[in-house]
């Protein structure tokens, strides 16, 4: 990568979601209407909407976010920290309240830039929609109205995988993997959120997953700016 970028003033993030509600049948009839008629096409036939609602979570609009992770460095040279925290529990509105209060007070200057896998394509939209819906007031950052395409404070590493091949999804599993960082996929994936959130009730667990996706993303950017990967004694929970 040729252009340059100033990793204190990126913040990496990840979020995790699940459907609005356990079951199905817990939301209004018209959701459950609007729900069929939104998955048409997604769903096989032998699939009705109550099989395919545990994959609600993906869509803002039938979803919500339960965590939400950064990292930042603090220090970035000939010695490095990354910190890492999270914003997670079960009022979604609270913990989008806090997240928009640590971008307005460190992330909102010109320079700073916002870094997450598919980002353009799911995190960054994800939380201005469910900010909305919260009736939260979008932070200068995630307020993209009426912004050209080189004014977008946004990272997004797969789309830097890309090189301009916009037809090529690359999971982060798959980027870890190939890259040869360590996986943060050791303990469950995104598939099994929703259960360890409605069935499990832990979300000290789903945190520690989001944390380790998050700082996955860091150092994807480290290893395709080919600098050297975060060992375990640079990384520091907050």
């Amino acid at each position: 990568m040729s252009a340059k970028i100033d990793f204190k003033k990126v913040l990496f993030l990840d979020i995790e979601t699940v459907p609005e509600t356990a079951t199905f049948e817990e939301i209004s009839p018209i959701k459950q209407q609007l729900f069929t008629s939104k998955t048409a096409y997604q769903r096989k036939e032998e699939i009705t909407p109550e099989e395919f609602y545990s994959r609600a979570g993906i869509w803002a609009e039938f979803g919500k976010i339960v965590c939400v992770s950064v990292g930042f460095f603090s220090e970035f040279g000939e010695t490095r920290k990354f910190r890492v925290t999270s914003f997670y529990g079960h009022n979604e509105c609270d913990l989008l309240i806090d997240f928009k209060e640590l971008l307005n007070t460190y992330f909102s200057s010109i320079g700073h830039l916002l870094c997450a896998h598919n980002g353009k394509e799911f995190d960054f939209p994800y939380i201005a929609r469910r900010m909305i819906i919260n009736r939260i007031d979008l932070p200068v950052t995630l307020d993209l109205f009426g912004k050209k395409p080189w004014e977008i404070p946004h990272l997004d590493t797969m789309e830097l995988w890309k090189f301009g091949d916009y037809k090529h999804y690359t999971s982060l599993k798959l980027m870890t993997h190939i890259l040869g960082i360590p996986s943060p996929k050791d303990d469950i994936d995104g598939s099994q959120v929703a259960d360890v959130y409605y069935k499990e009730k832990n979300l000290d667990r789903i945190a520690t997953y989001c944390e380790k996706d998050t700082i996955a993303v860091a150092q994807l950017l480290l290893r395709l700016y080919n600098m050297e990967l975060l060992s375990k004694d640079e990384i520091e929970s907050v």
